[in-house]
């Protein structure tokens, strides 16, 4: 179960195993993956602005487009004058 980190019940980390439990037994251990909460914290986090200000979400939609474009023409210019 690699990318997961363990809590207990009283939250501390990989110790305390309840009722003398080794660490093969899931019985009141919260298994957390930390990059699929993180995904998911993101993904609300977007809806969130997206649903909260429209306009300012689909601004910085344009904004990233358009540095995108300019970045790649910025590229293929230099690109071009190497080459030329």
């Amino acid at each position: 179960m690699s990318g997961a980190v363990r809590y207990n019940v009283i939250g501390h980390p990989g110790v305390g195993y309840l009722g003398g439990q080794g660490p093969d037994t899931e019985t009141g251990l919260i298994v957390m993956n930390a990059k699929k909460l993180l995904t998911f914290a993101g993904i609300a986090l977007v809806l969130f602005f997206v649903i909260a200000q429209p306009q300012g979400a689909a601004g910085l939609v344009t904004n990233i487009i358009t540095f995108l474009r300019e970045s790649a023409e910025s590229v293929i210019t230099f690109v071009s004058n190497v080459f030329s």
